[in-house]
């Protein structure tokens, strides 16, 4: 099963680590700690930095935002971490918090380290040697669901979480922040959005549905699978953007990532989880799932699927804001306006078809 678990690999030129002043700081606040680590990095890190720390006894995970970046809202590493310790007790697949630190003597960056939960990531594509029937596929699809249904119904007052938000009016504010962000991002190469922009703020409910604990990444890659038993779920990592909110809202950015078997080429060249294989629910069969879990009402979703996209288009534009100005050098962002005009027109072609 070992070939089946998620691995880091050697860390990248430019985002290497002090490992002897964080050594030094670890074994002062974590128990048992011994020896002398070793430090990888796992792939990924558009946004924060994920490290793995390999002690003799135990592996322990290191994030921390990336280098360079100063807007601490959008990387604000302490919060992150104390969201997980409340959440921890009513929601127990998040990972334990074992240290945090904000000293800049240590790293010039504030930081948390927390436990590993080892266990099979669905990227892309499963592992291979990880084959699973339809009815597997399909199990392991709820389950995954369910474990988002199951954040929405944690009772955020009771876990110390009632601070992690600002209350109604969540759809406004986000339609509203998005808009912005994506005008402040936009170069002359992409599309202006302005229709879906226009069409999102005039058809947007006048309530949230309700307030919850949202993940706002929730995703096939943000969970942890038993190796021995891979339609289990152990864990759901990445905790940066959770906060208080709309839970449809919620649903609607889950979707913008789930490119079913039978979407277009383009889309599927986006695709970044295993929702295409055979048994995997549909985007509409997810809906009407969460529907029926849930109870919300959720007939006409038209809403939150565009809005779902128009994040995501917005969250790739502004990563290619940076390619387009020289600021990133990543050959792979090259193609992410492109990718941000053909999100434009997913939103366009739903938006002709809404009865909203």
């Amino acid at each position: 099963m070992d070939n089946l678990l998620d691995k880091a690999g050697s860390v990248r030129n430019g985002e290497e680590l002090d490992l002897a002043r964080i050594d030094a700081f670890l074994k002062t606040h974590i128990p048992h700690l011994d020896g002398e680590p070793s430090l990888e990095q796992f792939a990924g890190g558009a946004s924060n930095l994920t490290y793995l720390l390999r002690y003799p006894e135990r592996d322990v995970i290191l994030r921390r935002p990336p280098f360079g970046h100063k807007a601490k809202s959008a990387h604000d590493m302490l919060r992150e971490a104390n969201i997980m310790t409340a959440l921890k007790p009513v929601y127990h697949y998040v990972p334990t918090v074992l240290a945090t630190c904000h000293d800049p003597e240590v790293m010039d960056a504030d930081f948390y380290v927390m436990e590993r939960i080892n266990g099979i990531i669905p990227r892309q594509n499963l592992p291979k040697g990880l084959q699973l029937s339809p009815e597997d596929t399909r199990q392991l699809c709820l389950n995954v669901i369910d474990k988002m249904i199951e954040l929405h119904q944690v009772d955020y007052q009771a876990a110390g979480l009632a601070n992690m938000g600002k209350g109604d009016g969540y759809v406004k504010r986000q339609i509203e922040g998005w808009s912005d962000r994506f005008r402040k991002s936009h170069t002359p190469d992409v599309s202006s959005f302005e229709a879906v922009m226009t069409w999102l703020h005039a058809k947007m409910p006048a309530h949230d549905v309700a307030t919850c604990f949202i993940h706002n990444d929730f995703r096939f890659d943000n969970v942890v699978l038993n190796a021995n038993n891979p339609l289990e779920v152990i864990g759901v990592l990445d905790w940066e953007m959770a906060t208080l909110g709309d839970p449809l809202m919620d649903l609607g950015n889950t979707l913008a990532y789930w490119v079913q078997a039978d979407d277009d080429a383009t889309f599927q060249m986006m695709r970044r989880q295993p929702t295409h294989l055979t048994g995997m629910l549909t985007r509409q069969e997810v809906i009407d799932y969460y529907g029926e879990k849930t109870g919300y009402k959720v007939d006409n979703f038209d809403f939150y699927t565009i809005y779902g996209l128009f994040r995501l288009a917005v969250i790739i534009q502004q990563i290619y804001y940076r390619f387009y100005h020289g600021q990133s050098k990543n050959p792979q962002f090259a193609v992410f306006g492109n990718m941000a005009n053909y999100l434009e027109q997913r939103c366009l072609g739903l938006m002709a078809k809404s009865t909203l």
